[in-house]
């Protein structure tokens, strides 16, 4: 595994991270705890360090799943959580409410069974909120009285993240990239490099399109949001898919077979794409068991990828993916 920095927080993260909205339970079908604690396991025994997770993945099954393992290890581990979407109505008067915040910090104090928390992020809200700086105020409350130690925010779309790293205190942005998702490459990550903001890139592998393993046929569960938000009935479109048309995204898979070094998965292709990058952090790809972690963490030990290769790939985004994506996040 390699480390690289996440901003000015002073940590060294695994370039390969664990997100843990899939083990919630809430939104990706079916899953089992002993897996997922399995999966977290495997990952931190393959280096990883660095954990994303929720108040609402299972309305906090996440936080206490990764609480739980954070205590069965011995190695330093930094987890980084959300606060903001159990809001209902999720609008933006309710981030300016000092309450609401801290509320939300203690109940995920609580579950992940912490005295301050690693880092604490604004979970996707509403783009008014980014010019709202009595809410960034309420954040650096709470640094002082030592409930959290770092802040930053996970955003929608890359105009949200260059607003919100103009407060001086926001040390990272949490952001959708991947092979069909190059705006933030594009538009936003000079501007973090130059702020030193460490960048946690998620939905790195397109909702699982970049596995290669889906088919025009492929049933989801029910309960997975891969069935239920393709056209964002229940949050943002992005979140599913990267945005992208689910036939779309699979002609475009195919076209990337192509590409694919011998011996090498998809998957792990599409995370040493984004590992191109060197303003990337951490990627945070889930795992539901101990096989896909040492997938995700394989990534870390392949060689660089071709200026061929990274230009072809830059062409199938603009003749295929763009005119669906680019304008809107």
């Amino acid at each position: 595994m390699q480390y690289r920095t996440l901003g000015r927080t002073g940590w060294k993260p695994s370039e390969i991270g664990f997100g843990s909205w899939g083990i919630g339970g809430d939104a990706w079908g079916k899953t089992d705890d002993t897996e997922a604690l399995a999966a977290l396991h495997k990952a931190i025994d393959e280096g990883v360090n660095f954990i994303d997770t929720a108040d609402v993945y299972g309305d906090g099954h996440s936080e206490r799943l990764v609480g739980q393992v954070r205590k069965e290890r011995s190695e330093p581990i930094f987890i980084a959580t959300k606060a903001g979407r159990r809001l209902n109505p999720h609008v933006a008067s309710g981030y300016n409410n000092a309450q609401n915040l801290t509320a939300f910090v203690e109940r995920s104090l609580k579950n992940l069974d912490v005295e301050s928390l690693d880092l604490l992020q604004l979970h996707c809200p509403p783009t008014e909120v980014y010019s709202m700086p009595e809410v960034f105020g309420h954040l650096d409350t709470l640094v002082q009285q030592g409930k959290i130690r770092n802040y930053g925010v996970s955003v929608e779309k890359v105009e949200e993240a260059l607003k919100a790293i103009e407060y001086p205190e926001v040390k990272t942005v949490q952001i959708i990239f991947n092979m069909f998702r190059l705006k933030p490459a594009e538009e936003f990550f000079a501007a973090a490099r130059e702020r030193n903001v460490g960048i946690i890139v998620r939905v790195p592998l397109a909702s699982g399109l970049l596995t290669g393993k889906f088919k025009a046929d492929t049933k989801f569960d029910a309960q997975d949001h891969r069935n239920f938000n393709r056209h964002g009935e229940s949050f943002d479109q992005g979140e599913t898919f990267s945005g992208v048309d689910y036939e779309t995204g699979l002609q475009a898979v195919e076209e990337l077979r192509a590409l694919v070094p011998e011996g090498t998965t998809l998957a792990q292709f599409a995370l040493r794409w984004i590992l191109m990058f060197p303003e990337v952090s951490t990627i945070i790809p889930g795992a539901k068991n101990p096989a896909q972690a040492v997938d995700n963490t394989a990534a870390s030990q392949l060689p660089p990828l071709s200026n061929d290769t990274m230009r072809r790939i830059q062409e199938l985004y603009t003749t295929r993916i763009r005119a669906q994506v680019h304008s809107r996040w």
